[in-house]
């Protein structure tokens, strides 16, 4: 059952250090160190290691506005950080800071490699000026109004309410979010990573197992079409470090930004004797490499940094994991609704524990967004862990400390229900790998269900009565007990503290190779209640919390972490009236053929017969279907949308699916006996 001993690093992505962490990162963070936890709980040899973002022109500004200097701000910020993770039980091996002197020698060390390669390239560019706080700007740090729908406070570069994109001077009545003045145009000489030059390298990396299918069809966006050159400089005024052969150059927030995982690691290896930094980052290492991230950085971890790293001469990572965002209710999280929940408000409030399971429940592998409804929250919370699986041993342990000393049985029955239990190990632990979290809750409360029938049918408290049924009670004890070992096995890497508490009232320290050593004829200690139920007046409380806090806050510098980054759901279209919807028309349409489009990763050319009318769709939907699945199947489409040109060719409509992406892309299909050409109403 032992398994060879892996070596193994894993990163989160690094919060950025200008503010504080909520249930949006948190996701990430839990995902992370339940993945580590349970790796160590196989015996694995793995290390995970964080840091904060702690350079940019956000964390420069914003310790302006302070009155302090960006030192004091990002360590200040990095405390509050680490004292967050802590309180929810993640694990980190090290947290630094990307501000540091391990740092700063492989950024410079990897942008002189790039150098002398001749990948870094050198030219000026024009950019938007703010000749008040006389520093360039980002687009992220203008707004203005829109200049195709006359929306107003929208950023530099994308509306939000029509979707149009421009650049800043194309704005009406433009304004640096710092100053409040007119922004102008500058010229600069700017540093670019020659990124076009591994577009081979990446379109193969890309394919190799590296990344969700989901973000590598995303990616191939980007690859089938030219890659640009990757600006990596900045200009001062600049919180960062200094480009080594370009003074008042400034290496951009997202060059160093990944390299801070080498130096965390780097800053660990130093103070920890037999841990090698080669062994992990060298090219011929044998050691695993993982990141853990948020979608809306993939561009950056799975384009960017892999090419700099082989440029460099270092190893690229075995995979990249990312997730999607957090909503709360089903929506965007909310200031004004107390739904834009930190952490801290959290733990005022709840234990983590709760929200490690939720979030335990709902993660899986893919990129999916997750959404905290918090009625759900509670209900499954003391449904699953209240209910079932701590109910196995406060149903039992009482009958155990009372009747028998905490004396279990030395050879019950039940053998083979207690090795259901132990082989189901072997598929919890494949879904852990494998981040298929959801599947491995819904594995471990399905034990918990046999466990608790068991104990209904078998009715300890009933026996308890006599005498004479007593060796009854503590085998049936017995044998739940060691089940409720196993579960508590299963569920230490998402719950910890509460498995440690059941450590201690077992008195066995529980690992998955162990979970095959019974409890027969040991003695357990006094039990004492390991999770108490949510409350409803918890989360309201929580809720009240969060508005007064957001009422409390003034506007500060932009908080993404990246200046060119944001954490947004699409805007919602503007609203269209009934007249207008009832113009759309929507007809059954039978695919008479369907087949690849050549160089294209997400379309297939549908050839849709109207009833004597055929039409040609170029249609999103290869991730989710085989062209000869689709042939002789009926759809629907819209049938008088104006044609559009594409450079595959003429799309003469569209067909109607929903789902989130990827595999989960649904045709839309018509009622029995409809037939090609009618009309949908």
């Amino acid at each position: 059952m032992a398994q060879s001993q892996r070596k193994i690093l894993v990163t989160s992505a690094l919060p950025y250090a200008n503010g504080s962490i909520h249930l949006g990162h948190m996701l990430e963070h839990i995902q992370t160190d339940i993945w580590v936890r349970f790796q160590k709980l196989r015996g694995n040899l793995c290390t995970a290691v964080c840091a904060d973002d702690a350079h940019g022109t956000a964390i420069m500004i914003k310790a302006d506005q302070n009155g302090i200097t960006p030192e004091e701000l990002i360590e200040g910020v990095r405390q509050e950080h680490m004292a967050d993770f802590k309180d929810f039980g993640i694990g980190y091996d090290n947290y630094y800071s990307t501000h540091s002197p391990e740092n700063r020698e492989f950024s410079e060390a990897i942008y002189k490699a790039c150098r002398d390669n001749g990948k870094i390239s050198v030219r000026s560019i024009t950019q938007a000026y703010d000749p008040e706080k006389e520093m360039f700007l980002a687009d992220r740090f203008i707004k203005g109004t829109c200049p195709k729908c006359k929306a107003e406070d929208q950023y530099g570069d994308n509306c939000e309410v029509c979707s149009a994109t421009y650049t800043p001077m194309e704005m009406i009545n433009p304004r640096s979010v710092y100053s409040g003045a007119t922004p102008v145009e500058k010229e600069s000489e700017h540093y670019f990573f020659k990124l076009p030059e591994y577009q081979a390298f990446l379109q193969k990396w890309t394919r190799s197992g590296t990344l969700q299918d989901q973000v590598a069809n995303k990616l191939a966006e980007w690859l089938d079409s030219e890659l640009h050159e990757w600006d990596i400089s900045r200009d001062a005024p600049y919180f960062g470090f200094e480009i080594p052969d370009a003074p008042g150059k400034y290496f951009y927030v997202w060059l160093d930004a990944p390299i801070g995982y080498m130096a965390s690691f780097k800053n660990l290896c130093d103070r920890t004797e037999g841990l090698e930094f080669g062994d992990y980052w060298n090219k011929d290492s044998d050691a695993e490499l993982y990141h853990f991230i948020g979608k809306d950085i993939i561009n950056f971890h799975a384009l960017f940094w892999p090419a700099m790293l082989d440029c460099a001469g270092y190893r690229t990572p075995t995979a990249v994991n990312a997730h999607g965002y957090v909503t709360v209710d089903g929506e965007k999280m909310s200031k004004s609704r107390g739904t834009f929940i930190k952490a801290r408000t959290y733990l005022n409030h709840l234990d983590p524990q709760y929200l490690r399971y939720y979030f335990a429940a709902k993660l899986n592998s893919r990129v999916d967004d997750i959404d905290l409804s918090l009625g759900d929250f509670v209900q499954r919370v003391n449904s699953d862990v209240v209910g079932k699986v701590v109910n196995i041993a406060s149903r039992t342990a009482s009958f155990i400390n009372k009747k028998f000393d905490g004396q279990l049985q030395a050879a019950p029955a039940q053998e083979a229900m207690i090795q259901e239990f132990i082989d189901a190990g072997d598929l919890i632990a494949d879904l852990y790998e494998t981040r298929e979290y959801g599947k491995a809750m819904r594995e471990i409360m399905r034990l918990a269900d046999i466990a608790n029938t068991y104990i209904a049918d078998e009715e300890p408290w009933v026996k308890a009565k006599s005498e004479d049924t007593l060796p009854q009670v503590q085998e049936i004890c017995t044998v739940s007990l060691n089940l409720f070992a196993i579960l508590a096995t299963y569920l230490k890497p998402v719950m910890p503290d509460m498995v440690a508490d059941a450590e201690g009232f077992l008195n066995k320290e529980l690992t998955w190779d162990n979970r095959v050593e019974l409890l027969f004829g040991k003695t357990v200690n006094k039990f004492k209640a390991l999770m108490p139920r949510i409350e409803a007046a918890q989360i309201d409380a929580m809720i009240e919390e969060g508005k007064e806090e957001a009422a409390k806050e003034t506007p500060a510098a932009e908080s993404t972490p990246a200046e060119e980054t944001e954490l947004s759901k699409e805007p919602i279209a503007a609203e269209i009236n009934f007249d207008d919807f009832a113009k759309v028309d929507m007809r059954i349409a039978k695919i008479a053929k369907a087949e690849h489009v050549e160089k294209a990763n997400k379309l297939l050319k549908l050839t849709l017969d109207l009833g004597g009318e055929t039409r040609t769709v170029f249609s999103g939907i290869k991730s989710a279907y085989k062209p000869e699945d689709l042939e002789g199947k009926l759809t629907i489409m819209v049938a008088n949308l104006a044609p559009r040109k594409m450079k595959f060719g003429l799309s003469e409509g569209m067909v109607l699916a929903a789902g989130p992406g990827g595999e989960e892309i649904y045709l839309l299909e018509p009622h029995d006996g409809a037939k090609p050409g009618q009309r949908v109403m």
